[in-house]
């Protein structure tokens, strides 16, 4: 149509992109402060624990993480992850299916709940579990009858863990269920299909990068929690110590070289997840343009 310009062109008859429309000072300052807020804030602490990690040699770095605390806390973190990633992400789908899909009574409430973990500090989540299961607890005396331990034990642990990463999943794909609708659905049912069958075959397969994505964030801070699981740990050495919690440990008593190698092992699984979060960017973002 007359009067409308569609591809706006510079006096060269190139097209006009509008994130180049700043000055070439504008953009590289712009540019210059985000690489040294980035610098300072991030590469610059892991160069210094990568370099604080070797500083007696590889010997010592072997032998620190080779010790048999280390190797307890490194067991601890990853079967607390493989516990409490799995059972949030079945409460995460089902919390997310239930709220996209269908209209319930307390529909509201549920979706506040699922974020308050957000707004609850991790120490007072640790001090709630200790206040139910505890010796005092509430439900300690019963426990302590019954011969069952979850305070300054792998169950409490588990759900302290469980309590601050619930969130995740069912976060992450709320969004995007919302965005999809029903329609699928509908005409999965309209065909004949019911119940689990239209789940596996048309909502599972429609959320499934939005999934694995939320299961990579939730993994990301099971393995890195502190604060909660400091609360129900009782830092007992070589059987309720997770890695950030060994860490600490080793350098309050100043052995420095171990803490800071330990700390490496913690950062390099944590550039695994975000190297396996990027993958998973780049496929979402694929088959959506697709």
């Amino acid at each position: 149509m007359a009067g409308i310009v569609t591809n706006p062109r510079s006096k060269k008859g190139k097209p006009i992109r509008p994130h180049l429309t700043e000055s070439a000072v504008v953009r590289y300052t712009l540019i210059s402060i985000a690489l040294l807020f980035l610098g300072l804030i991030v590469i610059l602490p892991m160069v210094s624990v990568i370099a604080e990690s070797f500083r007696k040699g590889w010997h010592a770095y072997v032998s620190a993480l080779a010790d048999p605390d280390a190797m307890s806390a490194l067991k601890l973190t990853l079967i607390t992850a493989a516990i409490a990633v799995p059972l949030n992400t079945i409460f995460g789908v089902a919390a997310a299916w239930a709220i996209t899909k269908f209209n319930f009574r307390g529909k509201n409430l549920l979706v506040t709940l699922i974020d308050l973990p957000f707004a609850v500090s991790p120490v007072v989540s640790g001090l709630i579990y200790v206040l139910l299961f505890g010796a005092q607890g509430l439900l300690g005396p019963w426990l302590a009858e019954h011969d069952i331990s979850i305070i300054f034990a792998t169950p409490g642990i588990v759900l302290a863990t469980m309590f601050v990463t619930f969130p995740f999943v069912a976060r992450e794909l709320i969004p995007l269920m919302e965005a999809q609708g029903v329609q699928d659905e509908e005409a999965a049912v309209s065909l004949g299909a019911r119940g689990w069958r239209v789940f596996f075959k048309v909502t599972l397969p429609n959320i499934k990068w939005g999934l694995l994505y939320g299961m990579i964030l939730c993994n990301a801070r099971a393995m890195g929690e502190f604060g909660a699981v400091s609360v129900v740990s009782g830092h007992i050495r070589g059987e309720t110590n997770t890695l950030p919690l060994h860490i600490e440990i080793v350098y309050n008593e100043y052995q420095f070289s171990a803490a800071f190698a330990v700390a490496s092992l913690l950062m390099l699984l944590a550039i695994i997840t975000l190297i396996a979060k990027s993958i998973l960017e780049s496929r979402m973002s694929e088959e959506h343009e697709g």
